[in-house]
């Protein structure tokens, strides 16, 4: 028995019918950016939803680009993600191997019984007559194309190159007339006259094929039921619909989900904005928050629900509220959903996980280094605490709170002097701040505001102003989460003796 016909004994013949399958088939030419797990998410939401079956595929027969690392890397991002697969690499399965280098003969005969059926041939040309070819069409102003030289080889041309062993790439053989209507259940019928689409390569030289018959025999032999990728397919769609019928095969349904998309309307790329998921994480961002954002881009419930879970997503996802139009990858919007999940997030969860961000190297965007870690868990907790509301990532949070771990504050004597002040009078009311706050008897925010009030009151003094000279005092920062429990937090002693470098300042 051949490894094909294993492949064909081994078909989901009921189960296809009864659980969609679904795939991701990702090409490990580079690292994958964010916009990628976009789609796979989709494919990975539906699966779960209807309880099919979702698989991971690894298209590597590019070996010239593939990139060393590429694979475990998008299998990191996924386990980050919390998107896990049913069949594919480490997991395995029944309908494997899922690496395509792995697959290499299965394709080799299906290219061979395609040229049997006069549905493709063989192509003798050189990369010189090909090159020429291109010139001549670009001088004319054609469209560059194959011009099917090698389609109109005769019997004994064709037998002439055989015995010279002349190396050759294999060509689909597309209809010379009519049209192929690709039915895409997200854009309806797309109509293409075959007479504009080229005869593309589907086996190189070296044995290996390309995505044109790969990805079609893959989904036939693993039972994949709808197929969902980048709308930037849809040109390659009616070659893929002519490989099918050639091969007498049940085409799977197509969804050509919207392309991710920046602010300016342009294609999110490696190259164009589009950040890696280990970015994401190295700056803070949550998981779970990347998966909800991911999930309405070119995706939506309705036209006001934004926050979800990811079992609400998996029960109310369906690919009939997939959207046509490119999604946008709104950078603002994914680091505002972010700040509301850390808001969401208890106090004792957020100090768990905030730690790792705020002991990391300050090189790393950690605190500073002369800051001793491990850090005190309790102290943590309730600096955090003042801060919680405040937090968009988990990155930010070493930069944030910063002043309450350092021994020593950097900032500008000038901040001190609040507006419609001079440094006289912001002496005279941090002195007289200094020494009111002496006089209590507890270190309670609740104890400090009265009477600091009452002393802006006494000197003439807006409370803001007052307020305002502590505050750059105790923090060497205009902006902090509320004054008084700042000072709490920050203890009597640490306190005090920042309000006492400020009066040296000043003096």
């Amino acid at each position: 028995m051949t490894q094909i016909d294993n492949q064909l004994e081994k078909m989901p013949k009921e189960e296809a019918g009864r659980k969609p399958r679904l795939r991701f088939a990702p090409s490990p030419t580079g690292l994958m950016h964010i916009g990628g797990y976009r789609t796979m998410l989709f494919s990975w939401l539906y699966a779960r939803h209807t309880g099919g079956t979702f698989i991971l595929r690894i298209e590597d027969t590019d070996v010239a680009r593939t990139v060393e690392g590429a694979v475990e890397f998008l299998l990191d991002g996924m386990r980050w993600l919390g998107i896990d697969y049913d069949e594919g690499p480490i997991v395995s399965g029944q309908y494997g191997p899922y690496y395509q280098t792995q697959r290499k003969a299965i394709y080799q005969q299906y290219a061979h019984q395609l040229i049997e059926s006069g549905h493709a041939y063989r192509c003798y040309c050189t990369a010189e007559r090909l090159e020429q070819m291109r010139n001549a069409q670009a001088a004319l102003k054609l469209p560059p194309r194959y011009d099917r030289h090698c389609r109109y080889l005769t019997e004994e041309q064709r037998a002439a190159n055989e015995a010279a062993g002349l190396k050759y790439v294999v060509r689909i053989a597309m209809p010379l007339e009519g049209e192929t209507v690709v039915h895409d259940e997200i854009h309806g019928d797309i109509t293409f006259k075959n007479s504009d689409i080229d005869d593309a390569v589907i086996l190189k030289s070296d044995g290996f094929a390309l995505y044109h018959l790969t990805s079609i025999v893959d989904d036939h032999l693993m039972g994949i039921t709808h197929v969902l990728r980048g709308d930037e397919w849809i040109s390659s769609a009616p070659r893929h619909i002519q490989i099918y019928k050639a091969l007498g095969w049940e085409l799977p349904l197509f969804y050509h989900v919207p392309t991710v998309l920046g602010k300016d309307k342009k294609k999110l790329s490696k190259r164009h904005n589009a950040p890696s998921w280990i970015e994401l994480k190295e700056n803070g961002f949550l998981p779970e928050a990347v998966f909800n954002f991911l999930a309405l881009i070119g995706w939506s419930y309705d036209d006001k629900t934004e926050l979800f879970t990811r079992e609400e997503l998996i029960r109310v996802f369906t690919l009939d509220r997939v959207g046509a139009a490119g999604g946008i990858y709104d950078p603002d919007k994914l680091l505002w959903m972010n700040g509301v999940y850390i808001r969401q997030m208890p106090l004792e969860e957020l100090v768990e996980r905030a730690l790792p961000y705020m002991e990391r190297p300050e090189s790393a965007g950690g605190l500073p280094d002369s800051v001793k870690r491990p850090l005190d868990r309790e102290y943590t907790s309730r600096v955090l605490n003042l801060e919680h509301e405040r937090l968009k990532t988990l990155g930010e949070a070493a930069e944030v709170v910063s002043f309450f771990f350092v021994d020593e504050l950097h900032y500008d004597t000038a901040m001190l002097v609040q507006k419609g002040m001079d440094a006289g009078r912001t002496l005279v009311g941090l002195v007289r701040a200094r020494d009111l706050f002496n006089s209590l008897e507890e270190w309670k925010h609740e104890m400090m505001e009265p009477p600091m009030r009452e002393l802006a009151a006494e000197l003439g003094m807006k409370p803001g102003q007052l307020f305002g000279a502590i505050r750059v005092a105790i923090s060497g920062r205009t902006a902090t989460p509320p004054l008084f429990e700042t000072m709490e937090v920050l203890g009597r002693e640490r306190s005090m003796a920042r309000i006492e470098k400020a009066i040296e300042r000043l003096a």
